[in-house]
């Protein structure tokens, strides 16, 4: 007997089907996954960051400059959402320098090519 694949893919969020959610939520939901991913590997998630399990810096400078991308290049389409993620991505870029045993030059950090310095 073999199974019948379901009729719906299961990435459908909240059984709507994609074609079906506005493009503002979409970016935003992909940015709030990236942004909620950097924290979690900068290890913004535990009582004492330095010895979260979770941390990894090198993961996390990936994901800050794909919010970095995402958010600089979708911006004019965010309307009133854009402030709130600028202002997420600035924290993570910030608690990455901070993070970091050697931090990396102005305008060289994860994601500065797209947002310039953080300081």
């Amino acid at each position: 007997m073999s199974e019948q694949p379901s009729e719906q893919p299961p990435y459908s969020p909240d059984d709507r089907h994609l074609a079906e959610i506005p493009s503002v939520e979409v970016i935003s939901r992909a940015a709030v996954m990236l942004l909620s991913a950097g924290a979690e590997r900068l290890g913004l998630a535990d009582a004492d960051p330095a010895t979260s399990p979770h941390r990894d810096l090198d993961e996390a400078r990936r994901l800050i400059t794909a919010l970095a991308g995402l958010v600089t290049a979708s911006a004019e389409y965010l309307g009133l959402h854009a402030g709130p993620l600028r202002d997420g991505l600035q924290s993570l870029q910030k608690a990455f320098r901070e993070a970091s045993a050697v931090p990396d030059e102005p305008g060289q950090g994860p994601g500065e090519k797209y947002t310039g310095p953080v300081y």
